[in-house]
């Protein structure tokens, strides 16, 4: 069970009656933090440390728990910064520092030096504060009443990100085949990869595949069938090839679990031992949550899971996504998104069908997959890109519109949408900032989510949004890459 860890900043100089105070105002800021709906997990009481080894106990308990997944400081008094120094130095969990006290308003007629004395947050988080910046710590600092429904979002936000941090220390990506020959932008250093963000990347030949999905039962593929139908709509009297594809699932599945795979990858390029391109499989394991990237687009298919833990329990979707097309009526500019198959039904503004047509690329039997139109809302686009040396998240603000017109010749899943500010600037934007042509497309997450992660993670943030202007976008580069050779 994943907690936050809330540490309270203090020192002996006020005396023990000061100091139980503080325990006891630490005490009821945690358990009301972790009663708010806006709080998805769970928040502890840690402390309050009030000598420099008091906080290096505390900060290696937290290192060493694999339940916490980062801490918050919170200076109730004024806390001496120096005393910090060794437990700071050795932390390697997510950290947010607050800004906030025990009241609201101050007491006027009652007002003394005692009162002073105790509430000095605005006194102790700047001395705490620039040991943060000394340090050159990443961390997120949310300022505010603790009991206001914004302070409480933006922690909220900032968990979900410090999650993924965690998650993505252990994740385990399995490439079925390799990357699609002389294709630039989903290569990359996986070994950088393993190093800075924790992710481990690895090939299997699609005959280790294959021998799981020889191995599944009849049985259970016509339970998986059936399953099918009850949740979708089935267009077709052709349902061999949708047996197939539950054959498929229940094999990679089994795949995934066995080696503890949270991400994986295919190409058409290597079908070895397949009838179809997985397609309708690869839905459906991206509905119950693994990362998936087409072409050996491992970077996509990490970011992929990384971004559904971090969206656990938020309304929208989250899926993989390819810029395939543009419309470009003057002043009504948009993007048509797709995949060969693979698009998650997560985003799907109605019940999906199962169709079964023929494919052309990748030589195989028609492929059963799912059909649907992406339903409306505000979304992000996020791509992960390796520049050599340094590894740049790029994410787009953007708002997804239902079709113009109905498209029957196109049976696959799709989405439409206007990137921010407009399709000419967020197109030159990305294309200027490296942006590769998969993304992970999510209606849950926000700019902010993608922000956080990428300050924990160490790893260069661009953001394209309402207000981006290309000319300050090409200064923020240059800038980014003199910046970016000395971390």
């Amino acid at each position: 069970m994943r907690e936050f860890w809330l540490i309270v900043g203090s020192q002996h100089l006020y005396g023990e009656e000061v100091l139980k105070k503080v325990k006891k105002h630490g005490e009821i800021i945690a358990g009301e933090l972790d009663k708010s709906p806006f709080i998805p997990w769970k928040v502890k009481f840690a402390t309050v440390a009030t000598t420099s080894d008091e906080i290096v106990k505390i900060m290696d308990e937290a290192n060493y728990d694999e339940n916490c997944a980062g801490i918050m400081t919170w200076m109730h008094t004024f806390s001496p910064s120096k005393m910090w120094i060794r437990g700071f130095t050795r932390l390697n969990k997510p950290y947010l520092h607050m800004n906030t006290q025990f009241n609201r308003e101050i007491p006027w007629d009652e007002i003394d030096m005692d009162f002073m004395n105790l509430n000095q947050s605005a006194h102790g988080d700047r001395e705490h504060g620039f040991i943060g910046s000394r340090l050159r710590l990443p961390r997120k600092v949310v300022v505010g009443y603790w009991e206001d429904k914004d302070f409480q979002i933006k922690i909220g936000n900032w968990m979900r990100s410090a999650i993924s941090v965690m998650e993505s220390k252990t994740l385990n990506v399995a490439r079925f085949g390799d990357n699609m020959r002389e294709v630039a932008v989903t290569e990359g250093d996986k070994v950088e990869a393993q190093i800075k963000l924790g992710w481990s990347i690895n090939y299997y030949p699609m005959g280790d595949l294959v021998k799981y999905i020889e191995n599944i039962e009849d049985k259970k593929v016509d339970e998986l069938f059936e399953v099918y139908r009850e949740k979708y709509k089935i267009s077709t009297d052709n349902i061999g090839p949708i047996k197939y594809q539950a054959r498929l699932e229940l094999g990679m599945r089994k795949f995934l679990e066995d080696g503890k795979f949270s991400a994986f990858t295919t190409t058409f390029e290597d079908l070895y031992g397949l009838e179809q391109l997985p397609g309708l499989a690869v839905q459906r394991l991206m509905e119950d949550g693994f990362g998936f990237g087409a072409e050996g687009d491992w970077k996509t298919a990490a970011l992929g899971h990384i971004m559904k833990i971090m969206a656990s329990g938020l309304e929208g979707g989250t899926s993989f996504m390819e810029d395939y097309t543009y419309h470009l009526e003057k002043n009504n500019e948009l993007i048509l998104g797709a995949h060969m198959l693979e698009v998650d039904p997560t985003i799907a503004d109605d019940v999906p069908t199962i169709e079964v047509h023929d494919l052309d690329i990748g030589g195989k039997n028609a492929p059963a997959r799912m059909v649907f139109d992406g339903k409306e809302g505000d979304v992000i686009l996020a791509s992960l890109v390796d520049l050599g040396g340094r590894m740049r998240l790029i994410v787009n603000d953007a708002v997804a519109v239902k079709p113009l017109k109905d498209m029957p010749n196109l049976p696959v899943a799709r989405v439409m949408w206007k990137p921010l500010p407009d399709l000419q600037t967020a197109a030159e934007a990305w294309i200027l900032s490296g942006g590769a042509h998969h993304t992970v497309m999510s209606y849950a997450l926000t700019a902010d989510h993608m922000r956080d992660f990428a300050e924990m993670a160490g790893i260069e943030f661009i953001h394209i949004n309402k207000d981006t202007n290309i000319v300050d976008l090409k200064k923020e580069l240059a800038y980014n890459d003199i910046l970016w050779k000395f971390k």
